[in-house]
């Protein structure tokens, strides 16, 4: 299965298992994140909903790009000007894409004993 997935302003497509590396993202090496704004998905050629579904990563590094050079120079201005800028991103790898997992405690099941006296309840409340 695939996702096209939008983060920093880019689109990615990714599926499970890939390494992308995007704009910097809060959190630690090792840490999990979800990316929750998706466009598209599908598996082959088939398309199907993105309603509620969700992208996990695991943050693998936080890094810096290569060095870029910013040269501006005027003519016979005596204008130059160097700069030189390294552009923080973030390494994921992507672990899995699925449907939003709502993870909730199980309510504590009534007790037999309880469950008569609640019934018994119920009938004295209508009278």
């Amino acid at each position: 299965m695939f996702a096209i997935v939008r983060t920093g302003g880019k689109q990615y497509r990714v599926a499970a298992g890939d390494k992308i590396v995007v704009e910097k993202l809060d959190g630690e090496a090792g840490a999990s994140i979800s990316l929750t704004d998706i466009l598209l998905a599908g598996e082959g050629s088939e398309l199907k909903s993105v309603e509620g579904l969700t992208v996990s990563a695991e943050i693998i590094a936080q890094a810096k790009a290569d060095k870029v050079i910013v040269f501006k120079k005027r003519r016979r201005h005596n204008y130059r000007r160097k700069n030189g800028h390294r552009q923080q991103h973030t390494i994921l790898k992507i672990t899995a894409i699925g449907a939003q997992e709502e993870k909730k405690k199980a309510a504590p099941k009534a007790k037999k004993a309880d469950a008569p006296a609640a019934e018994a309840a119920a009938p004295a409340a209508e009278a």
